[in-house]
């Protein structure tokens, strides 16, 4: 990674922003082509899943190649140049944070781990529940089960970048919470968090 104070090895920082972000890119290599897919997932026994259909383009690539790399960005406080104190534009950034991910994608094809998987993202995408338990047993999802193609991201590298003004000197950090603070949304809290953790 070309700027190294950006990198982070935080597995509780890892693991929430793959909580937080509902989709993140697939991409497959198509001969000699790039193939990016966003998809929902979720972080499930050390694995990346996702679901999608058995049949079309990317499952013919995965067929021919199961290597694939997998990004997930979540944005943070956009930090306009005035937050500096000048008429410049140069100080104007994005703060975010960003997983990547090299692996190998697994078909899953056993009725109970693909139950295991869509109830995963299921608790993920809808936590508040008011579904039935997705089960092999029940007849109610015997045809999704049967049909739904459940896939996993095996990984062999990982990276995490967190970019939340670790560059900056304390002075410009402690104006920089100042006016995040002042700002007030959501984003900015969390971004106001991360400055904190990572100083």
């Amino acid at each position: 990674m070309r700027r190294a104070e950006f990198e982070t090895n935080d597995p509780k920082l890892l693991e929430a922003l793959l909580a937080r972000c509902e989709y993140g890119t697939l991409s497959l290599i198509d001969g000699d082509e790039p193939y990016g897919v966003p998809l929902n997932f979720v972080w499930h026994e050390e694995s990346l899943c996702f679901h999608g259909s058995k049949e079309g383009r990317k499952m013919e690539v995965i067929a021919h190649n199961k290597k694939a790399s997998f990004s997930v960005v979540q944005a943070l406080s956009l930090i306009p140049s005035y937050f500096s104190n000048t008429r410049s534009a140069s100080p104007a950034t994005q703060f975010f944070i960003s997983a990547y991910f090299d692996g190998v994608i697994e078909i899953v094809e056993n009725a109970e781990q693909k139950c295991a998987m869509l109830s995963a993202l299921m608790q993920k995408l809808q936590p508040e529940g008011k579904y039935d338990p997705i089960e092999a047993s029940n007849p109610m999802y015997k045809k999704m089960i049967e049909q739904t193609g459940l896939f996993r991201l095996l990984p062999t590298a990982h990276s995490l970048k967190l970019k939340v003004g670790q560059n900056l000197t304390e002075e410009r950090k402690t104006l920089l919470i100042e006016k995040l603070l002042e700002r007030g949304e959501a984003l900015d809290v969390l971004s106001v968090e991360l400055i904190r953790k990572m100083s």
